[in-house]
C-alpha cells in the first residue's frame, strides 16, 4: 500500500514509539469481516444454527462475530435482515454507548448511510420509542432506505436534509444523537483504496469545519440530560480530539463522559494535545495494531439536566408544512378490507398518511418536509386497492395471517430470491408473507396453492 508522506509523517507525530507498530499493522495487515445479529428477526443462537458459514464471537460485545471471506450478500438470511455486515470498529460506536441507551427512547442518527449504526438503535426505538435517521446525499439515502427496510425498521422516520434544517424542525427532542461525521476516511485506507487516493491535508482541514457545523446542530437536537456520540473513521487531530475541544467551547452544558467498559479495553486513550481546553482521555481510538478492524474515533459527550433546550421552528408554518392531503373514501376503504383480509391487528389502531405515492403507517411519528418513509411504507393505492410494499412484508411480517416458511438449508429459499414461483401447503388465497428460517424476508399472493413472487426485482438473486 502507497500511502501518502505527508501522512505517514502525521501519523508517526501522533502515535510516537507505536508507530511501528501501527504501520505494520495497517500496511500489511489485511481488514477482517464481521457481522452484527439484528434482534428485531433473530437471535445468536439462531443464526449460528442456520449461518452457512463459520462465526466466531467478536470479543467485547454480545450479539456480533466475526466471519470469513464468503459472500454474505448471497445468504438467504443476509437478505431477510437477521444480520447486517460491519467493520467491527463501525459497530464499536453504537456499542460504546450501550449502557446509557434505553428501551423506548428518541433518537437521531445525522449522517446515517449506509445504514449500520441506525440499525444498531432500532433495538432501542423500536418498541414505543422513534428513530430519525437522515442523510443529505440523495443517492446514499436510497442506500439507507434499502437497508432499513430489509432490517425491518417500524418506529423510524427517513429523511433527506441537512442537520439545520433538522434542528430548526425538531427542537431539542432526542435523548440520543449520533453524529457519525463525514471525514478524510484515514481510517478506511488499508479497505478501500479511494480513501488513500483523495487524502490532503486539505480535505482533512475541510472535514474538520464541516464536523463542526454538524455537531452545533446536533447539539440544538439534544434535549437537557441526553446524550450526544461523535465519530469519524478517521485518526486526524483536527477532525477529532481539536474538533470536539472546539464544540465544548462554545456548548458549555456539554461535558465528555466514559463509553462502556468493553470498548474502553479494546481502544486507546483519546489524544490530550497541545493548547486543549478539556481532557480528552475519556475519548476513545479504535486502532488496527490494537483491535482487529479499521480506524474509529469515538466521544461520547452528556447534555446536563439544565442544558439550553431549543424550541421547534413556528408551531403554525411547521403544521402548514405537515399537513397532507386526505384520504378519499374509496382509499379509506381499500386501506381497512386490506387489513382486514391480510394481517392481525386492528386498522382502527393505525393512522396513515400519503408521502409522495405511497401510504405510511406512521402511528404518532412526524412527518418533515424531508421525509422519504414515516413509520412502515405499507404500500400504494391504485384503483382502490392496495398494492403492497416490501417495507411491509419486511417489517410486519409476523403479523400477516398467511406466513409461508422456508429453510436457508433448501432450493425454495433461493428459488423465492430469484423471483420464482413456489409452491405452498395453505389453502387460503390473499397475500403472505415469506419467512426463512423464521425471519420475515418479503411477501407474496397465494393463489391456489402456488406463491406468486412479489420479492423486489432488484433484490433478487441472479443465476
Amino acid at each position: 500500500m502507497d500511502l501518502p508522506i505527508e501522512f505517514k509523517k502525521r501519523m508517526k507525530d501522533l502515535l510516537k514509539e507505536e508507530y511501528p507498530e501501527f504501520i505494520e499493522a495497517f500496511e500489511q495487515g489485511e481488514a477482517v469481516r464481521a457481522l452484527r445479529v439484528n434482534p428485531l428477526k433473530c437471535t445468536s443462537e439462531k443464526l449460528l444454527e442456520n449461518a452457512p458459514f463459520a462465526l466466531s464471537p467478536l470479543y467485547f460485545t454480545g450479539g456480533a462475530f466475526f466471519f470469513g471471506d464468503e459472500k454474505a450478500g448471497a445468504d438467504p438470511l443476509h437478505h431477510a435482515g437477521a444480520y447486517y455486515v460491519q467493520d467491527p470498529g463501525a459497530m464499536s460506536t453504537v456499542f460504546a454507548a450501550s449502557h446509557v441507551l434505553k428501551k423506548g427512547m428518541r433518537a437521531i442518527d445525522l449522517c446515517a448511510a449506509p445504514g449500520g449504526k441506525s440499525s444498531q438503535l432500532l433495538e432501542y426505538t423500536d418498541n414505543g420509542g422513534l428513530l430519525v435517521s437522515n442523510e443529505i446525499d440523495r443517492k446514499r439515502c436510497r442506500v439507507l432506505r434499502g437497508n432499513l427496510e430489509r432490517m425491518g425498521a417500524r418506529r423510524t422516520v427517513l429523511t433527506n436534509a441537512d442537520t439545520e434544517a433538522l434542528a430548526r424542525h425538531f427542537g431539542s427532542a432526542f435523548d440520543f444523537v449520533l453524529c457519525d461525521a463525514p471525514c478524510s476516511g484515514e481510517g478506511m485506507m488499508r479497505k478501500y483504496t479511494e480513501a488513500v487516493e483523495e487524502w490532503s491535508v486539505e480535505n482533512v482541514l475541510t472535514c474538520a469545519g464541516r464536523q463542526k457545523e454538524i455537531l452545533t446542530n446536533a447539539a440544538r437536537l439534544c434535549a437537557p440530560g441526553g446524550y450526544l456520540l461523535y465519530s469519524t473513521c478517521t485518526f486526524s487531530l483536527e477532525e477529532n480530539e481539536m474538533t470536539v475541544d472546539s464544540f465544548l467551547s462554545g456548548n458549555t452544558d456539554f461535558s465528555i463522559v466514559p463509553v462502556e467498559e468493553g470498548i474502553r479495553e479494546i481502544t486507546a486513550s483519546g489524544v490530550c494535545f497541545e493548547g486543549a481546553h478539556f481532557d480528552m482521555s475519556e475519548c476513545r481510538r479504535f486502532y488496527p495494531h490494537i483491535s482487529p478492524g479499521e480506524g474509529q474515533f469515538i466521544c461520547l459527550m452528556k447534555k446536563r439536566e439544565d442544558g439550553e433546550c431549543f424550541s421547534p421552528e413556528n408551531e403554525k408554518d411547521k403544521k402548514k408544512k405537515e399537513k397532507a392531503p386526505a384520504f378519499s373514501k374509496e382509499n379509506i376503504r381499500a386501506l381497512e378490507r386490506f387489513y382486514k383480509d391480510n394481517i392481525e391487528c386492528d386498522v382502527k389502531d393505525l393512522s396513515f398518511a400519503p408521502v409522495g405515492e405511497w401510504v405510511m403507517e406512521k402511528g404518532n411519528l412526524p412527518i418533515p418536509a424531508s421525509c422519504v418513509f414515516s413509520g412502515v411504507c405499507v404500500g400504494s393505492l391504485q384503483k382502490g386497492r392496495l398494492e403492497p410494499h416490501h417495507h411491509l412484508f419486511s417489517s410486519m411480517g409476523k403479523y400477516f395471517k398467511r406466513r409461508v416458511t422456508l429453510s436457508s438449508k433448501e432450493r425454495s429459499a433461493r428459488a423465492y430470491l430469484s423471483g420464482e414461483v413456489i409452491d405452498t401447503d395453505i389453502k387460503d388465497n390473499g397475500w403472505c408473507a415469506v419467512f426463512i428460517d423464521g425471519c420475515p424476508v418479503g411477501g407474496g399472493k397465494i393463489v391456489d396453492g402456488k406463491v406468486k413472487n412479489h420479492y423486489p426485482k432488484g433484490l433478487r438473486l441472479l443465476g
